[in-house]
């Protein structure tokens, strides 16, 4: 009667155990930037809501100070204001998971026009529509 493993056999769970991570990995990896995608655009929308209500309430856009989100862990956003108008950029950190994201950055406007610089994708796709 055998007992125990032998070195065939746990070469073979390894090597099972391996494949499985090799092909779930990269399919992991996609959905988290598909998430990521997803709450900075999320960021962007809500600091564009803020921006609007503030104009009703001031008149402008750039008049008073006006908390906007500034950053997630991976990306970095920007407000550029004037009076009547208003650009939010979101910028990919350079050492994280998004550093090569095909969709680029993210920029939003006043009149709600969506892009994304540096894409190599739709904008259909990176935006979620």
């Amino acid at each position: 009667m055998q007992q125990g493993l032998t070195l065939i056999e746990l070469l073979i769970v390894v090597a099972v155990t391996g494949i499985l991570a090799a092909i779930a990995y990269p399919s992991y990896s996609d959905q988290l930037r598909r998430a990521a995608r997803s709450e900075v655009v999320g960021l962007l929308h809500d600091a564009a809501l803020r921006l609007e209500r503030h104009r009703v309430r001031t008149g402008q856009y750039a008049e008073g100070e006006l908390a906007l989100p500034t950053a997630n862990r991976h990306y970095s956003l920007q407000a550029q204001r004037s009076s009547d108008t208003f650009t939010l950029s979101a910028r990919r950190l350079p050492n994280g998971l998004m550093a090569d994201d095909r969709c680029g950055d993210f920029q939003l406007d006043q009149s709600g026009v969506q892009s994304n610089p540096g894409s190599l994708e739709g904008r259909e796709r990176c935006w979620g529509s």
